[in-house]
């Protein structure tokens, strides 16, 4: 063989990138056989890959109804899947590693790094193990709490299967519900249900803020003062964008979608509003009579997401501010970006405007592409689009009525959202060497 046909090793980012397309696939297959229907029937491919996908990449976009359609089996199927899509494909090597009693090696470390989105592979081993009992901590002390609410409507064992699967969901951001048992869409049964909407949004903020700000917090022993730059941009946008969402949500359903609730509906759905986009895909109202504001104002909050690191998805509250520091520098004409006293990195700025270009390039063609094929107006398919890329899965009831053509192109959507702009973008990359040539310099207008 040539010494110049040399055998090509995958890069970390590609492995992670196939990594998730391994399970997406599994789960497919999973879900397609009879034992995975509540009817004992083969599931349609494009069903079983959309909704595998959708669970994967804690979206919860479906083309079925989840209850209706798959059996206990297909739904503890579901559940790993979005354990696994929520805490990370690497995690969860890494935690078959140390069941098998070996260490993690450096291209492992290397990998879950990578997953996790730590910057760090000397604090791996820690964040491993931080990730793992603040996963199950959480997710089982919310499903503890919501079995004392579903157990008494529903029996044992339906009722503690819901506070299970509903925990999981919540925390991971997918957005799955077993609500169609009740004939319910998602948790509009619980619209002024307090115990309820307070664990499910406790939960969707705890997994959306990250692993990484929550091990920050816990190694500061909660002292604001000692918080890396990431914690606190994160903790304040988080607070930010719940509070002015909660407000406007508020006074945007006031005369509409909420005049026939009570004052405590009315405050706990606005709440619950807020933080469902960032982005869990629960909701306690009908998404369809919402009023033109709150609609723009979800889709603002979808593409926004959540933190780095986390089970949320969206460009990341990051991203946004390194985006508006970057212009208000550029505004005023000064070289250094700074954010709360503290001068970031020019390229991390650039990487922004990156992610945010390429998002938007994705879902303006997908759009596009959407609207010439399907019947639906173009707000319900932007809607749905920015959902699928920003991994949220809140719908406006078009998902069941997607060709197969557009469940195809809302499965790569939701996997590109859940994998990241730049991580895409660095695994299609690969190594490539740069050639050393400084082209001529010339401007052009802007």
């Amino acid at each position: 063989m040539s010494p110049s046909f040399k055998k090509k090793k995958l890069t970390q980012m590609q492995i992670v990138v196939l990594g998730y397309l391994a399970v997406i696939a599994i789960g497919t297959f999973l879900l397609c056989l009879p034992i995975s229907c509540r009817d004992r029937e083969w599931t349609f491919l494009p069903d079983a890959l959309m909704t595998a996908t959708s669970a994967t990449c804690v979206t919860g976009l479906i083309p079925v109804n989840t209850y209706l359609h798959w059996s206990f089996f297909g739904q503890v199927v579901l559940l790993f899947l979005m354990q696994i899509g929520g805490i990370g494909v690497m995690t969860v090597v890494a935690i078959f590693t140390k069941f098998l009693g070996r260490n993690m090696n450096l291209s492992e470390r290397k990998l879950f790094m990578l997953s996790s989105g730590n910057d760090s592979i000397g604090g791996v081993s820690k964040l491993f193990r931080s990730v793992t009992c603040f996963t199950l901590s959480f997710e089982g002390l919310g499903a503890l709490i919501l079995a004392l609410r579903f157990i008494p409507q529903s029996g044992f064992k339906v009722g503690l299967w819901n506070a299970v699967f509903h925990s999981v969901s919540a925390f991971c951001n997918a957005g799955f519900d077993l609500m169609g048992r009740y004939g319910q869409s998602s948790l509009t049964g619980y619209t002024g249900d307090i115990t309820v909407n307070l664990v499910v949004m406790t939960l969707i903020l705890t997994g959306g803020i990250g692993f990484i700000v929550w091990q920050d917090i816990f190694a500061c022993r909660f002292n604001p003062r000692k918080f890396t730059l990431h914690t606190k941009v994160v903790l304040i946008m988080t607070v930010i964008l719940f509070l002015g969402g909660s407000i406007l949500f508020f006074l945007f359903e006031l005369n509409n979608s909420a005049i026939d609730l009570t004052m405590k509906e009315r405050i706990l759905s606005a709440m619950f509003n807020s933080v469902t986009p960032r982005t869990a895909g629960f909701n306690t109202v009908d998404i369809a009579k919402l009023s033109d504001g709150s609609i723009a104002l979800t889709i603002l909050l979808m593409i926004i997401g959540g933190a780095p690191g986390s089970t949320a998805g969206g460009i990341k509250v990051t991203t946004l501010i390194a985006l508006l520091a970057g212009t208000l520098a550029s505004a005023r004409q000064v070289n250094a970006t700074n954010i709360f006293k503290r001068r970031i990195d020019g390229d991390l700025v650039r990487q922004a405007s990156a992610i945010a270009t390429i998002y938007f390039l994705i879902s303006s063609v997908s759009i596009i592409l959407l609207c010439a094929i399907e019947p639906f107006s173009v707000t319900q398919i932007t809607y749905e689009v920015v959902s699928a890329l920003s991994n949220v899965g809140m719908t406006m009831g078009i998902s069941e009525s997607l060709s197969v053509v557009s469940k195809i192109v809302i499965s790569m959507l939701m996997y590109f959202g859940r994998i990241g702009m730049m991580s895409l973008v660095i695994a299609l990359a690969a190594k490539r060497e740069n050639v050393p040539i400084a082209r001529p310099t010339e401007n052009i207008m802007l």
